[in-house]
């Protein structure tokens, strides 16, 4: 059963931007990872190799796609980021395509 589109892309920025995560105002701001505001990583391929993308592509047709087959191969609870079960060449070929 799949997840209605604001759901998941809900729970996409949740897992993926600290926007999701509540922030405690006397805590130590997280250390910079990389990931510029707009944008967050996902892990694609047999290496793990990471990307950063855009936001944007979350609500592209094809995009959301390969979304659907990380929630089916991966689901969102796991602590390794968001992974992309897809072959480097096909990820970078199909961002760049996108963007």
């Amino acid at each position: 059963m799949a997840i209605p589109k604001p759901t998941a892309l809900k729970q996409i920025v949740k897992r993926c931007s600290s926007l999701g995560r509540k922030q405690d105002p006397t805590a130590t701001p997280p250390a910079y990872d990389g990931v510029p505001k707009g944008h967050f990583a996902v892990y694609v391929g047999q290496n793990r190799s990471r990307y950063v993308v855009p936001i944007s592509l979350l609500t592209h047709p094809d995009f959301q796609c390969l979304l659907r087959l990380a929630e089916e191969e991966f689901g969102f609870r796991h602590h390794m980021g968001l992974t992309i079960p897809c072959e480097e060449v096909v990820f970078r070929s199909l961002t760049a395509a996108l963007k």
